[in-house]
């Protein structure tokens, strides 16, 4: 009973730090200072997006949104992804297969936790959307980009 209780915790932990930085700093360029972003951001949105933080899994705003639309940036406005292209991963936050425009998103790597991740970010502002991984569906390009719905808005299509 220990041991599945152990292994249990275990995966629970895993499962949180699938979508999330521990390194508190955003350390990729901002496209303005961290006190600009702080006057213009929720502090749920400048936590993720400036400080690389996440959200807990299934206590979010889209992982269960079904509806048919784009997510934009939380902090732009720009469109980053589409319902089209959403799926539920069982991971608790919103994951996608791709992003809308991929010139509107950027890869960096994320050391953090001792482990090397991709990190998504938006590409004009440096800000911290999520991170990508090679374990989405197959059958539509394997990657799973998995979001904060706190770095977006729904937009819903009418």
């Amino acid at each position: 009973m220990k041991k599945i209780l152990a292994i249990l915790i275990t995966l629970s932990m895993l499962t949180v730090l699938g979508c999330q930085n521990s390194s508190g700093q955003n350390s990729k360029r901002l496209s303005k200072p961290a006190a600009e972003w702080k006057k213009t951001l929720t502090p749920d949105q400048y936590h993720i997006m400036v400080e690389s933080g996440t959200e807990p899994p299934y206590h979010n705003e889209y992982w269960n949104n079904h509806e048919k639309g784009v997510y934009v940036s939380a902090a732009t406005g720009e469109v980053l992804f589409s319902s089209d292209d959403k799926f539920d991963s069982g991971t608790g936050w919103p994951s996608f297969v791709k992003p809308a425009d991929p010139n509107k998103v950027a890869i960096v790597t994320d050391n953090s936790y001792g482990m090397t991740r991709d990190e998504v970010i938006e590409k004009s502002t440096g800000l911290h959307l999520g991170h990508v991984f090679d374990d989405g569906p197959a059958n539509r390009g394997g990657k799973r980009y998995c979001m904060n719905s706190g770095a977006l808005k729904f937009i819903k299509k009418p």
